[in-house]
């Protein structure tokens, strides 16, 4: 069903008067590019409006109930009077990382520190603040990939974005502790919340991201992230997106990359939980020998949806991609993937590798599957494929046969579903924690389970998982 006038005016319209009342002060940049940005942006969303189930993008992600409901837009910048742990508290165990956060679309730390310099080199910070002090590297990346034409709340981003996060990676310079980014919302009414995030890697560095989408509350809350990423020559990105939403949360997360000769990028996108969840990609292989992998796992219940948007363009000869979405869909769950690989016309010796697999655990979750290929050079290696099904009966009957009782037998066939995904997270640490929050995430929570075979690895919780030996 597509959004009524009525509705569909009603929020559009708060939305730009939102703009309209606040381009003097909130919205206002000490950036010449960043208003001419959020000018055309607004001026875009007045012209095309807020994505419905009309457009093709989005006839399987129906956001009417969304625009239906009253957010607060969240302007108002919060006091930095606790520190990050208390607010919220990581369940990466054993990950030691750089920990930055934004609360409420604002970028959370004390005057002082809103640009830092680590001990290596690289740049971290509020964006707002990165616009002053680093006006030459913004002005040469800041909305040259994200375009705010993409969509209409990229738009509405692009106009309405509070703060985000800035990471500048000099050349030759290699991360030695990951950057973890907390994004949080911890208010009593419901909010949209609108963040740009800047990544820029310099020719022979390295970065390793963690951005960490979680809810404090169950307050409903509309989250929309614009992220632009550019990878100089040589460089190597190593991405992860955890998501772990309650289920009254929206989720627009929009990530615009750019490679560059001989280039590095490895994503891993991790959905454990949210009302509606949204993550689009579009990495453009401009550099020859540039190499894109994306993958991504999704464990859905309930009436959530998610919807995986991947778009890779191979612009340049010698590139590689591949592309690895696997889900479990329970209840009324329900899941989108369209992946899109573009081949130009001088983009020879390109490989492209596509797959999508799911598995339903009743016959009420579904999902929509959409592999594309567009080539038009004659020498590329590229293949697609998209398999939806339930569990083997035969293995599940194989595992029960020696003393493995039906729930803990299904546990472990969508354990192992799954693994193939988390099995390329390359950081030991994140990987034994992912692989924890997965088993907890298939018996039904995130919380401590008392006995399972699947049990969490925290040395602290014992193991108990006995077999039946007189059913070998």
């Amino acid at each position: 069903m597509s959004l009524s006038t009525e509705t569909k005016n009603t929020f559009e319209l708060s939305l730009t008067n939102t703009f309209k009342d606040n381009k003097n002060g909130i919205f206002h940049s000490p950036h010449k590019k960043v208003n001419e940005s959020r000018k055309a942006g607004i001026k875009y969303f007045e012209k095309i409006g807020l994505p419905t189930t009309k457009s093709n993008n989005w006839k399987s992600t129906n956001l009417h109930s969304v625009y239906e409901q009253k957010f607060d837009i969240g302007d108002d910048k919060p006091l930095f009077d606790k520190e990050i742990n208390e607010i919220f508290h990581c369940n990466v165990h054993g990950f030691n990382t750089n920990v930055f956060a934004l609360l409420n679309g604002w970028y959370y730390s004390s005057e002082e520190t809103q640009l830092q310099i680590l001990e290596d080199g690289i740049v971290v910070g509020s964006i707002i603040e990165a616009q002053k002090k680093y006006p030459e590297i913004f002005e040469k990346h800041f909305n040259e990939i994200a375009k705010t034409n993409n969509n209409g709340l990229s738009s509405v981003n692009a106009a309405l974005f509070t703060d985000g996060l800035f990471i500048y990676v000099p050349d030759n310079v290699n991360s030695q502790k990951a950057v973890q980014l907390i994004k949080m919302v911890n208010r009593d009414i419901s909010t949209m919340i609108n963040t740009r995030n800047l990544i820029i890697l310099g020719k022979n560095s390295s970065l390793s991201f963690l951005h960490c989408d979680d809810s404090i509350n169950q307050h409903s809350g509309f989250l929309v992230t614009n992220t632009e990423v550019f990878l100089g020559e040589n460089a190597s990105l190593d991405l992860y997106k955890l998501q772990n939403l309650n289920n009254n949360t929206t989720l627009v997360n929009s990530t615009f990359i750019q490679q560059e000769k001989t280039s590095t990028l490895n994503v891993n996108v991790l959905t454990f939980n949210g009302g509606i969840i949204r993550n689009e990609f579009m990495v453009d292989l401009i550099g020859e020998g540039a190499d894109a992998n994306i993958s991504g796992m999704y464990l859905m219940d309930d009436n959530q949806h998610v919807d995986n948007q991947v778009k890779v363009l191979h612009s340049a000869p010698n590139c590689t991609s591949s592309e690895l979405f696997k889900g479990v869909l329970d209840d009324k769950a329900s899941g989108v993937f369209n992946g899109y690989i573009y081949v130009a016309r001088d983009a020879q010796k390109t490989v492209a590798f596509q797959k999508n697999a799911n598995i339903l655990m009743t016959s009420t979750a579904s999902i929509d599957s959409m592999p594309f290929l567009e080539i038009y050079a004659d020498d590329v290696k590229c293949s697609h494929g998209a398999t939806v099904g339930q569990l083997d009966k035969d293995a599940l009957f194989y595992l029960m046969q020696r003393g493995i009782s039906e729930n803990d037998a299904k546990l472990l066939l969508m354990y192992a579903f799954i693994t193939e995904v988390t099995n390329k997270i390359s950081i030991a640490a994140l990987k034994d924690s992912i692989d924890d929050m997965v088993k907890k995430r298939l018996r039904g929570d995130l919380s401590i389970c008392d006995k399972c075979v699947l049990h969490c690895s925290r040395p602290d919780i014992p193991v108990e998982f006995e077999i039946d030996m007189s059913k070998i």
